[in-house]
This record gives structure tokens, C-alpha cells and sequence, in this order.
């Protein structure tokens, strides 16, 4: 099993990414797919996450600026981030799961930064 994420980079407050989760080795349409992120000196934490059956969610620091999205056809997973703000500078990590909010697989992490 492997994730592979990416799409990370430097923007600008005010600017967007769109971050990529794609998915080998596992049944990709039966799984849940959370975001998470982890900024220095801080503990990893939800950002939000994507159902098989595509019903999201999403906590309330990213709410209206962040969007998950999947595409089954590509066994890939998507963060569009918008409105950035420095606040959300992190390693963004994906990972999958057979229930909602289940993290049996992880991937890599890819870092946006956000300058102000």
C-alpha cells in the first residue's frame, strides 16, 4: 500500500494549492481518506476528511476555504486549499482508512507554506 502525496509548496496569504493523495494497493473506492496536518511543534490534527461514498468533513479553522474531493477513476484523493493564510504552514499528510476516521495507511506528508 502506498500514498503518495503532493502538490505542497510556498504561496502567498490569500493564495491556494491543490494537494494530491494518490492511492496504490488498496481498494481505493471502499476506503475513507482523511487530510491531516502537523505544524512545528504541534501535534498532528484533522484538517478533515472524504466517505467512500463521498460525504465530507471538514473542522472549523478550514471550513468554506477547504474543499476534499476524490476521483475513484484515478484512485486519487484532493485538497484544494484556498484562502491560505500563514496559520496553516504545516506538513500536510494524507491517510486511509476502511471506517471514517480510520488511519491504517499513511502517507509520506508534502509541506505548504504560507507567507504573509
Amino acid at each position: 500500500v502506498q500514498l503518495q502525496a503532493s502538490g505542497g509548496g510556498l504561496v502567498q496569504a490569500g493564495g491556494s494549492l491543490r494537494l494530491s493523495c494518490a492511492a496504490s494497493g488498496i481498494n481505493f473506492s471502499l476506503h475513507t481518506f482523511g487530510w491531516y496536518r502537523q505544524a512545528p511543534g504541534k501535534q498532528r490534527g484533522l484538517v478533515g476528511s472524504i466517505a467512500s461514498g463521498g460525504s465530507t468533513y471538514y473542522v472549523g479553522s478550514v471550513k468554506g476555504r477547504f474543499t476534499i474531493s476524490r476521483d475513484n477513476a484515478r484512485n486519487t484523493v484532493y485538497l484544494q486549499t484556498n484562502s491560505l493564510k500563514p496559520e496553516d504552514t504545516a506538513v500536510y499528510y494524507c491517510a486511509a482508512g476502511t471506517v471514517i476516521g480510520g488511519t491504517d495507511y499513511w502517507g509520506q506528508g508534502t509541506q505548504v507554506t504560507v507567507s504573509s
